[in-house]
């Protein structure tokens, strides 16, 4: 990529989508094209295909996607099936109908097996049954790799794909109810330390283990992999490294400064007891995480702060 090519991020204002802003803007890159879903709606055909015709991007980033936690994927399935698979279809195709010189799609390690052997390696996707709760959102993401591969296949296209492991950092999401592990845990602990509480809960033993990797790691990586990777086997992106949920707790305790005990809820489900990837493949491609856990993690609480602040 040249400083001036026309970049379209899909998704910008997403957790990874702004990220990779911030890396592209870091990076030196001026000619950076986004839309709002209420300026462009990647769920309407017709106003994605004007969209490319008159913008051309040369390169695009796919991070746009419908997406919740568990609760919401399993409440909301029809539509987070239709939904993901209708974004993707439209820039996929959008991009080899305008020439798009190369497009980089996001997926989620939701798409391996429920039962796949650990570390999770690319060559066990469609090997086995998909988590049940999840199955409408790992579908969607597995058409888009899928895509990819038959645009390349059928039409050449340099159309990629990356699957990241858990994220966390600047633009999460922080709602008790429906947010992910760290930014769930960044808030109880804080909402403990402002009220004096004596103790925080978290459900479960603690013992499962869990890879996290902060977002503008994974920016880094998409950026890295737009620039070196150009074949047709998706990449998984991660740290490689796990921490027992127990650990988490603690660190995220130090990090925030709360006084208390922890509890832990053992009336309340594990889940699964590991879940790692694989990210051999893009480490031997020469790419590696720079930010650290602890590090990460002081840099979430204080987005999580301005964001309180700010309202």
């Amino acid at each position: 990529m040249e400083k001036n090519n026309k970049i379209f991020i899909a998704g910008h204002r997403g957790m990874v989508g702004s990220a990779i802003v911030r890396k592209l803007g870091i990076e030196g890159f001026t000619n950076i094209l986004t839309r709002t879903s209420s300026e462009l709606d990647l769920c309407n055909q017709q106003a994605v295909n004007d969209f490319f015709a008159k913008e051309k991007p040369e390169y695009v980033f796919l991070a746009a996607a419908k997406v919740g936690g568990i609760l919401a994927n399993n409440i909301y399935r029809a539509e987070f099936l239709y939904k993901n698979l209708l974004i993707q279809a439209n820039v996929i195709h959008a991009a080899y109908v305008n020439g798009v010189k190369k497009l980089l799609f996001l997926g989620s390690s939701c798409i391996y097996p429920k039962l796949a052997p650990q570390p999770l390696k690319e060559e066990y996707l469609l090997t086995g049954l998909l988590e049940p709760t999840n199955e409408p959102y790992a579908i969607a993401k597995i058409a888009g790799i899928k895509l990819c591969e038959a645009y390349r296949d059928q039409y050449g296209c340099n159309f990629i794909s990356a699957m990241p492991t858990n994220l966390y950092g600047q633009g999460d999401n922080y709602h008790l109810q429906n947010s992910h592990v760290v930014p769930a845990l960044l808030r109880k602990f804080h909402e403990g330390k402002m009220s004096k509480a004596d103790y925080v809960e978290i459900w479960g033993t603690g013992s499962p283990f869990r890879e996290f990797m902060y977002v503008d790691d994974l920016a880094d990586a998409c950026f890295f992999l737009m620039e070196k990777y150009n074949d047709k086997l998706f990449v998984n992106a991660g740290t490689g490294e796990e921490v027992a949920i127990r650990d988490l707790a603690f660190v995220v305790k130090e990090v925030i400064g709360f006084e208390g005990e922890i509890r832990f809820d053992t009336s309340k489900p594990d889940g699964t007891p590991r879940k790692l990837m694989d990210s051999s493949r893009i480490h031997d491609l020469g790419w590696k995480h720079k930010i650290p856990l602890q590090e990460g993690l002081k840099r979430a609480y204080q987005h999580f702060l301005s964001e309180i602040k700010n309202g």
